[in-house]
Parts: C-alpha cells; sequence; structure tokens
C-alpha cells in the first residue's frame, strides 16, 4: 500500500500537536487536594495481602 507523501506530512504534523500537548501537561506543576493525599496515603499503606484479585 503506497502512503502519499502528503499523509506522511499530516501524519507527522498530527504527532508534533500530539507531543507538543504532551510536553505542556508534564509541564504542569499539579498539586493534589487533600482529599486526594489522604486516599493516596491510605492506598500506599494498604499491605498487598488486602488487594482484591481481578481474574
Amino acid at each position: 500500500m503506497a502512503t502519499s507523501m502528503e499523509t506522511i506530512h499530516k501524519e507527522l504534523a498530527d504527532l508534533k500537536k500530539d507531543i507538543k500537548f504532551i510536553k505542556y501537561v508534564l509541564s504542569e506543576d499539579f498539586e493534589l487536594s487533600d482529599e486526594a493525599q489522604k486516599a493516596l496515603k491510605e492506598a500506599r499503606e494498604t499491605p498487598e495481602s488486602e488487594y482484591v484479585d481481578l481474574e
């Protein structure tokens, strides 16, 4: 299947746009809310033996 240069160019432009967005998101300095911090702390303290097997 032959791919035209225009198709390749469009796909590369789309990838460039996606990468630019990802870089923007990763550069943001997010902070967790107090509730989210509490939930994360509880999750980290839960022993693996209490995990539920999903299979």
